[in-house]
């Protein structure tokens, strides 16, 4: 995290600070909600209104299934899944509009992710990895 001689600050000074900068303003709104310095502070209506408390109990158990199937069926699937589910369930948009978000969704964390960060995320078990090489393999192919 240090200086690095003829470049400047080493890679871990920008996370270090964004992190430094969020617990300190963390801090700071837990030791106002302490003092009741704010109206909000003061409110004692339920933060979640009971009517939407469904809603926010379906959007825990997706989210929950959706971290759990990675280790299972890899992060685009699960995304894809989670995603497609979320549209079309909960807020019910057409068969179109859905297919088309969960393809370009899936695709751009995949090109962020895979090509351009080079980060390679969970693809699941082995038979949903083997599924990705042929991705691999005509991009390093053909496009590199």
């Amino acid at each position: 995290m240090g200086w690095v001689p003829g470049r400047g600050p080493g890679s871990g000074v920008w996370p270090f600070w964004l992190s430094l900068g969020m617990a300190l303003t963390s801090v700071w709104t837990v030791v106002r909600w302490f003092r009741k310095t704010t109206s909000e502070s003061r409110n004692e209506t339920p933060y979640i209104d009971p009517d939407h408390l469904p809603l926010v109990a379906v959007s825990f158990i997706g989210l929950t299934v959706m971290v759990v199937l990675v280790s299972f069926v890899g992060t685009y699937i699960s995304i894809a899944l989670f995603l497609g589910f979320y549209m079309r369930v909960i807020g019910k948009h057409s068969w179109g509009l859905t297919t088309a978000t969960v393809i370009g969704m899936v695709l751009m964390v995949y090109f962020l992710f895979e090509w351009q960060l080079s980060k390679y995320l969970p693809k699941g078990l082995p038979i949903f990895e083997d599924g990705f090489l042929w991705i691999d393999n005509f991009r390093w192919t053909y496009l590199m």
